[in-house]
């Protein structure tokens, strides 16, 4: 491959991240995620602060598809890093659902008058189990070839 055309994939491929990491950070803005937790919790003035952990996320996440590097920081680490990544996929998943109004036309459908919450929380429970289950046991998910 010539340098030329090394330079054209390179070129490529930042442009597409670009393009794509720009679009997850205006998805998650436009769902209203960080506005609607920092309301939540009273932390209205960390706002900022949220959005920057954000975007160095989402860099910190496309380098790990260029480069290959370890950090030796223990499994704690990894535990409370996958534990809050996993809040943060439950809050965007919770907003989409509730952007979409995808609850009450499930509860209307379904018929659901109380315990709306329960329900909710069983499908919580459901993927986090469902997630336990992938991550710790060997065989529990066999891709097709």
């Amino acid at each position: 491959m010539t340098i030329a055309k090394q330079g054209l994939t390179v070129l490529f491929g930042f442009g597409t991240g670009l393009i794509i990491s720009g679009a997850v950070v205006a998805f998650i803005t436009i769902l209203g995620i960080v506005q609607r937790l920092a309301e939540k919790t009273g932390t209205q003035r960390y706002i900022m602060l949220y959005e920057e952990a954000i975007i160095f996320g989402v860099i910190l996440g496309a380098t790990t598809m260029m480069i290959d590097y370890h950090l030796p920081l223990g499994w704690l680490i990894a535990i409370a890093a996958g534990f809050f990544g996993g809040v943060f996929f439950a809050c965007l998943s919770m907003s989409l659902a509730e952007v979409l109004n995808v609850i009450p036309i499930l509860t209307r459908r379904i018929k659901i008058e109380k315990g709306l919450s329960f329900f909710i929380f069983a499908l919580a429970i459901g993927k986090f189990v469902g997630a336990i289950l992938y991550f710790t046991v060997d065989g529990f998910f066999t891709p097709k070839p």
